[in-house]
């Protein structure tokens, strides 16, 4: 049986130069679990391999969509089980990212959820621009308590979604999770990379000021006529779209973005730490320094 080595960790850590180490010392392609990096054209804000990168080693699922498409860790999984089946002699692929539900969707599967009548969607997203998040919370809790007292009270996209399946359904949005894990035809090994906490913020600040100097405004102000696209709801283009709104100065904006992907970099950790099978590394470890972990012999 093959095996899937899973690479994860919180942005800024270092993920895609080690497995680009990994990739290249068993000859193997990269599939990238960052959702952030699936639509075309956002290659500043998401920091999406280089050129050189693509050079060294295949890549799958990085600027594959459109900006205006609309992706599922459901889709994810399929089309990534599927790419798996077509490279089924090769003895290894490495799944790299930092996107929680789209590692656990390959790794596990996720339930399967009916979709949302588009008409109750559209009506939620209006109420919610119109009165914010607090009137949708009060009804999240009438109709799913379990998921009401679970979920972040601050992230509208899981509210606005747990809404949506209890009206269309009539069954609370919790009732579907079963967090039965499927079988994979495939062995998963879990490596997370981690670092203190105050090395990864100084990292994510000194990440912030690259992109800025390599030409993230005007990125952002090329997909400003898009900013009501999902794809572009997205730490670092958000942040620079409200200074275009004249919302935010320049500075405010940079310092939000900081802010924000430190915000994310926390629930990411939060999230893995939760997963007992992943392996902790350090990104300062070379490559050659944990080749026994890695080893076929230990999969």
């Amino acid at each position: 049986m093959n095996t899937l080595l899973v690479l994860l960790g919180p942005t800024a850590v270092g993920k895609t130069e080690f497995s680009l180490s990994v990739a290249e010392h068993y000859g193997c392609p990269v599939i990238s679990a960052d959702s952030r990096q699936f639509y075309a054209g956002l290659s500043i804000g998401t920091a999406v391999p280089t050129l050189a990168d693509f050079a060294r080693v295949p890549h799958y699922f990085v600027g594959f969509l459109p900006i205006d498409t609309t992706y599922s860790a459901g889709l994810f999984e399929t089309d990534v089980l599927r790419i798996l089946a077509t490279r089924n002699t090769d003895p290894l692929a490495v799944l790299c990212g930092g996107s929680m539900l789209y590692i656990d969707a390959v790794c596990s599967g996720i339930d399967e959820i009916p979709p949302p009548a588009p008409a109750v969607r559209s009506s939620l997203y209006e109420r919610y621009t119109h009165k914010g998040i607090p009137p949708l919370l009060d009804e999240l809790r009438e109709l799913d308590p379990i998921y009401y007292n679970t979920v972040d009270h601050h992230n509208y996209k899981r509210i606005l979604h747990a809404l949506e399946i209890c009206l269309t359904t009539g069954r609370p949005f919790s009732s579907f999770h079963t967090h039965r894990p499927k079988s994979r035809p495939f062995h998963i090994r879990k490596f997370g990379l981690t670092l203190p906490r105050e090395v990864l913020y100084e990292r994510i600040n000194c990440r912030v000021d690259r992109m800025m100097d390599d030409g993230l405004l005007d990125e952002a102000r090329q997909f400003y006529p898009f900013r009501h696209f999902n794809s572009l709801n997205t730490v670092g283009y958000k942040e620079l779209f409200l200074y275009f709104d004249g919302l935010l100065s320049l500075s405010q904006a940079i310092d939000r973005i900081k802010s924000n992907t430190r915000r994310y970099a926390r629930q990411q950790l939060t999230w893995f730490r939760r997963d007992p099978t992943i392996t902790w590394l350090s990104p300062t470890d070379t490559f050659s320094c944990v080749p026994f972990r890695l080893s076929e012999s230990n999969f």
